[in-house]
């Protein structure tokens, strides 16, 4: 594409000579030197968004020659999958794609891109790195195939924790006290488009190495779409149902290395297989609706699920000022938003779940029905001898809100929960009352150094009949070649009366006291 290349080439020298001009003329007065350095720093940042503002045309011109079939570029939405974007350079200029119905994202919250997305670069037979994206393994007239790796490798101390707690029940039960190291998560994704571009596919491979020897410690799944246009995509397979706003797709994008604060972990819905219908009803108004099978699927086989869906998930967000919240919805403001960027979002999932159909306790990414003292509600006897629950109404609402403006970032969600038409050996009319319980979290974030390193802290609660809890964390990220690809964290959590838990994330139930642990990740 030499029509294409040779102004590209030419713009960046350009944008490069003044620099070189600059470096050549360096004083030898010390302040005079310093100064002449933050100026030169300065220029430096200039040009960069000069650059990244080129590539950017240069991407959307070849964005205009796409094989028929790929819909017009929207602005890209939240939660909607669209093609992420590379992070803007250091003066915030956008560098954002054009967004496109994507195929849905999967436990790794990726984007398939569209026919000729992403090809600023000459055509080569040798597989292509795309940020936010992977590897391109294949780009031809029928067919586009991406590939992707995230995996981390985490330093886990528990031992902080006090050894028992006691529930409301007055039974006493011991609290693990881990010390370990883990290669924590092996996840491969393939996302692409075969035929017509309209046609997704997004299938992968996903290892949760805490849960050796259980039986869905690895995990094959993922999902098929069809994209009508930016408005509607249709999908089914094996999605996460958008029950909170860390269930939109945002993972691996979160402040934290893959665990969410207990508030969220307690109340969410998880991956489960249905249909779904999704898209932007207009630029920065986007919307989600799921059917599913249950509220977990993972780990769970078909002989134990019953013949009844009705299982569902809605979602609504609302991005009214930049018409987007960084890539994939992300939490932080990694990218430096020059602009404010605001986000509202509601969510409802509602589900009669059975006992049968539940996932074990230490499966990936499991939700159990929990009561706010940690007990999962169909253990037999919970409520009294010979009395079980066996079937039992869940309905949760979530309501969530953000910001971001120049590295830094608020972000909030609140949760109501209810559980009602218990069933089951010894349950008569009335036994069981209606159980109400209510919570939230609030986070917040700064890169102190942009793109480099950030800082962020989170409080939540979690309030119900059977106890109260809550989780005082803080954490830091360090992005070494400050791209997302690679980073180091090390958070530090104060738990109180913890409900919820499991091996794969940092806490157990009924935690009480102090952990910390070190991550290292690896996500392209």
């Amino acid at each position: 594409m030499p029509d294409v290349n040779k102004p590209a080439a030419i713009a960046l020298m350009t944008a490069v000579l003044p620099v070189v001009a600059i470096a050549q003329s360096a004083p030898t007065d010390m302040r005079t030197v310093e100064q002449r350095q933050q100026h030169l720093e300065q220029q430096v940042q200039e040009q960069d968004a000069r650059i990244r503002e080129l590539e950017r045309l240069l991407r959307e011109a070849l964005g205009d020659r796409a094989p028929t079939g790929v819909s017009p570029a929207a602005t890209p939405a939240s939660g909607m999958n669209a093609l992420p974007a590379p992070p803007p350079g250091p003066a915030g200029a956008s560098t954002q794609p054009a967004a496109v119905p994507a195929t849905d994202a999967g436990p790794a919250g990726s984007a398939t891109p569209p026919a000729g997305a992403a090809s600023a670069r000459p055509a080569s037979d040798a597989p292509d790195y795309i940020p936010n994206l992977g590897v391109k393994l294949y780009d031809g007239e029928r067919a586009q195939f991406y590939m992707r790796l995230l995996s981390y490798a985490r330093y886990l101390n528990q031992e902080g924790l006090d050894p028992t707690y006691t529930d409301s029940f007055g039974t006493v039960k011991n609290v693990p006290q881990r010390q370990d190291f883990q290669l924590q998560k092996f996840f491969l994704p393939f996302s692409g488009w075969f035929l017509d571009p309209k046609f997704r596919f997004y299938l992968y491979v996903w290892s949760a190495n805490t849960a050796q020897g259980d039986p869905a410690q690895v995990v094959g799944a993922g999902n098929l779409s069809w994209v009508f246009n930016e408005h509607a995509t249709f999908g089914m397979g094996i999605t996460s149902l958008p029950g909170v706003r860390s269930t939109e797709g945002q993972f691996p994008y979160w402040l934290g290395v893959d665990d969410r604060m207990t508030a969220d972990e307690f109340f969410r819905p998880s991956y489960s297989t249905g249909i779904w219908l999704k898209g932007a009803i207009v630029p920065g108004l986007n919307y989600n609706a799921m059917l599913a099978t249950n509220m977990s699927i993972l780990g769970v086989s078909a002989s134990q699920l019953d013949n009844t869906i009705d299982t569902y998930s809605l979602m609504l967000n609302w991005l009214p000022t930049t018409k987007e919240f960084g890539p994939l919805g992300a939490f932080g403001d990694f990218e430096g938003h020059q602009e404010l960027a605001t986000r509202v979002g509601v969510h409802f999932t509602s589900s009669t779940e059975n006992s049968q159909e539940q996932p074990g306790t230490e499966t990936i990414e499991n939700t159990q029905i929990r009561l706010t003292d940690g007990n999962t509600i169909f253990t037999p006897n919970l409520f009294g001898p010979g009395i079980s629950v066996e079937d039992v109404k869940y309905n949760m609402l979530s309501l969530d809100a953000g910001l971001k403006y120049r590295g830094y970032s608020l972000e909030a969600e609140y949760y109501w929960r209810n559980l009602s038409d218990f069933r089951g050996p010894g349950i008569t009319p009335g036994l069981i009352e209606e159980i109400d319980d209510t919570g939230y979290q609030v986070q917040a974030s700064a890169m102190l150094v942009p793109q480099l390193f950030q800082v962020y802290a989170g409080y939540s609660e979690i309030q119900g009949r059977f106890g109260d809890s809550n989780e005082l964390r803080g954490g830091f990220n360090y992005f070494p070649k400050r791209m997302r690809g690679i980073r180091v964290n090390g958070e530090w959590l104060r738990l109180d009366d913890i409900p919820v838990g499991y091996t794969a994330v940092p806490y157990p139930v009924g935690g009480d006291g102090h952990v910390y642990h070190v991550n290292f990740e690896l996500n392209f």
